[in-house]
């Protein structure tokens, strides 16, 4: 992430995710304690976690054909409590990415935009001055073409 250069953002950032942590956490808690929350949202993710995991390992270790139990309802809640924290304190965390790179896009397109405005400013002067420069030259070549239409003075 690119917050060396402010450092309130950076102690922002660091803050929100410190704030992440207990707002899982208590997530977590409640999730344990509803039956609905526990039944729908924390146990399917922690079986099919548990069955990957499981499978996984048992593949490693050359067990092809092994069946897998599920996990228990209390085991199962505590790990789809503790998944659900994970996923919250990560989604916190790529939503403060998102906001930190939406925020300087927006500076680099405010810079670009800045130093647009710059050329632009200085093109028109530069016209300017060459018109400024091209009338100067026409008056010198007039006042020129006056001053030889002069006679010249006659030297006794």
């Amino acid at each position: 992430m690119v917050v060396g250069a402010f450092p309130i953002a950076k102690l922002l950032y660091l803050g929100v995710r410190q704030l992440s942590k207990p707002v899982a956490n208590r997530i977590k808690a409640g999730a344990i304690r509803s039956e609905f929350f526990k039944t729908y949202v924390c146990l399917p993710p922690a079986q099919i976690y548990h069955w990957i995991e499981m499978r996984t390992k048992m593949r490693i270790m050359g067990f092809r054909g092994s069946t897998i139990k599920p996990l228990n309802e209390e085991a199962a809640a505590e790990l789809g409590a503790e998944l659900l924290g994970e996923a919250i304190i990560f989604l916190i965390g790529g939503g403060c990415m998102v906001l930190e790179y939406s925020r300087q896009a927006a500076n680099s397109r405010r810079k670009e935009e800045e130093l647009n405005e710059t050329i632009n400013n200085l093109q028109t002067q530069l016209g300017e001055l060459s018109l400024a420069t091209e009338t100067l030259d026409a008056q010198l070549r007039e006042v020129n073409r006056l001053l030889l239409a002069f006679p010249a003075p006659d030297k006794k």
